[in-house]
């Protein structure tokens, strides 16, 4: 049975930092293009960021980008996302998931939630100003 975890999570004070890590158990990462998603109350799930089964090659959303940073480890198995300067509107559930069946970020639909298989239960992030 193929369980992925989100962890890191927490409150921060505006301009302050979180490092979010997701790892599983049943399956292996390397293999797969990962992504982190954000969802907040009321809103669609939004993804932020991707990145290809090397860790050479990502992507981010225009609302992330110089200010988090997507990683890898794959000796550990685990996802990360650095999240630096962290804004109110950053507040929500972070979740990650690997994109199905392809080891890289597909150009186009990186950002689309059914891209994507293996979701974890997500982790909250609140940003207070």
């Amino acid at each position: 049975q193929v369980q992925v975890v989100e962890s890191g999570g927490g409150l921060a004070l505006a301009g302050g930092s979180l490092r979010l890590s997701c790892t599983s158990s049943g399956l292996r990462f390397d293999r797969y293009a990962m992504g982190w998603f954000r969802q907040a109350p009321g809103k669609e799930r939004e993804g932020i960021s991707c990145i290809n089964w090397t860790g050479v090659s990502t992507e981010y959303a225009e609302a992330v980008k110089g200010r988090f940073t997507i990683s890898r480890d794959k000796a550990r198995n685990t996802l990360y996302l650095q999240m630096n300067s962290l804004k109110p509107e950053d507040t929500a559930t972070y979740y990650c998931a690997a994109v199905r069946e392809l080891s890289y970020c597909p150009r186009d639909s990186w950002r689309v939630v059914s891209v994507y298989g293996y979701w974890g239960q997500g982790t909250q992030v609140t940003v207070s100003s």
